[in-house]
């Protein structure tokens, strides 16, 4: 009788080659789908490694096109501060991953993904999503290791190299957007990140001395060009070449304790240069300068309406971000909100002047030269353009009355 086919999600780290070698004793014919979502990868290495490759494919165009700039339209953020860069990733893994499961004739599909964390939900709730009838098979894989240490000595008995070792035990995850760092030394949220741990970035304190500048163009809230000394408008070539910026200069890295949607706190420590800059320039087509670690209010400041930016804030912002993180994203409201998004995002072109520094990004100037809701005679300290002294005399009288009534209240109360 020929063995049962399974496909898994294969990174070629710690956890998803001791699965491999672990689904292989069990007695499944496991097929191992590596998606190329932009992580510095040796891929060779790692097929070499994998002890049968059935796919891989590069989908780094996708992820940016379908997931990356629909988060920056939307200003997509986690807890005030979390960028959502693994959370972006895993639609378009399960997406094709399921794909290909079906192609090959897989019963199962299989995943690495520790049971403590997020992306277990994530990736099964979009394996569902996308095939109802499909079975995740890891469960036991779990009652096997109960943690890192026995994976390490499982790799060791197996003769499986890994990156991670008793003295660098943490995790990580990369793609293109980011490069996030969890467990081991840092589930103390009081210990300070190792200096060598990042990836991605520069330390602030070593980037160049002097600031770099480009400018970015946006139509209905997406990036469609950066320009540098060269202009970009294929958005993966756009998206790379403005990380190269952003890493060289340190933009992007965060060191949170946030809660996840299974009910833990846990810490992550993150690199997102690219994606730090573009939502920090949106945001000002939306407030004028942003750090690295103090993302606040910034094209839409130039060309949204405030009513509508107050909705799309109140609501699309808040739930669109909680939708991503919480794996929702093949869901009936994930489609409502994406509406709401392009919607909301009709006037939203323009461009923006940007600058990095040490860590920092900010902003040196924005225009629109077709949506301007801002008025330089309306807004100006010299003229009274459009509108007398009166008029505003009349308005505080109407907005006064709530507050009267209400320092009336107070004064009586304390008599």
């Amino acid at each position: 009788m020929a063995p049962k086919k399974l496909l898994l999600a294969y990174s070629g780290g710690l956890d998803t080659s001791c699965i491999l070698a672990w689904l292989l004793e069990q007695g499944w014919e496991v097929l191992a789908f590596m998606a190329n979502i932009g992580q510095e990868e040796d891929f060779e290495a790692a097929k070499a490694k994998a002890l049968k490759i059935g796919a891989s494919k590069d989908l780094r165009k996708e992820f940016i096109d379908e997931l990356v700039f629909p988060a920056v339209q939307c200003n997509a953020v986690y807890e005030g501060v979390y960028l959502l860069g693994t959370s972006l990733a895993r639609p378009v893994i399960a997406r094709s991953q399921i794909a290909i499961a079906k192609r090959e004739g897989c019963i199962a599909v299989s995943h690495g993904c520790t049971g403590k964390g997020n992306d277990q939900v994530r990736f099964e709730l979009g394996y569902y999503a996308l095939n109802p009838d499909i079975e995740p098979d890891y469960l036991y894989f779990y009652n096997r290791f109960a943690g890192r240490k026995d994976l390490l000595e499982y790799a060791s008995q197996k003769g499986i190299p890994v990156a991670q070792t008793a003295a660098k035990p943490w995790s990580t995850d990369e793609n293109i957007a980011h490069c996030s760092y969890e467990a081991g030394i840092l589930e103390d949220p009081n210990t300070s990140p190792p200096k060598d741990m990042f990836k991605l970035t520069v330390n602030p304190e070593d980037a160049p001395e002097k600031p770099e500048s480009f400018t970015l163009f946006f139509e209905k809230g997406i990036p469609v060009a950066l320009q540098t000394e060269k202009t970009y408008t294929d958005s993966l070539e756009l998206f790379l070449a403005l990380n190269s910026i952003a890493r060289k200069h340190g933009v992007g890295r965060i060191d949170i304790v946030e809660s996840r949607f299974i009910g833990i706190k846990s810490r992550g420590v993150y690199e997102t240069p690219a994606l730090t800059c573009l939502r920090a320039a949106h945001m000002d087509l939306e407030v004028c300068a942003i750090t690295a670690l103090g993302l606040t209010k910034l094209m839409e400041g130039l060309t949204l309406d405030r009513n509508v930016r107050a909705l799309r804030d109140q609501f699309v912002t808040f739930n669109f971000g909680q939708i991503l993180y919480n794996g929702m994203y093949f869901s009936p409201e994930r489609e409502f909100l994406s509406d709401a998004i392009v919607s909301s995002q009709k006037s939203v072109n323009g461009q923006v002047r940007c600058q990095v520094y040490k860590g920092n990004f900010s902003v040196l100037g924005r225009s629109s030269k077709t949506e301007r809701l801002y008025n330089a005679n309306e807004s100006s300290m010299d003229e009274l353009g459009g509108f007398e002294p009166c008029d505003t005399t009349g308005f505080i009288k109407i907005e006064s009355i709530r507050i009267k009534n209400w320092a009336n209240n107070q004064r009586n109360q304390n008599k």
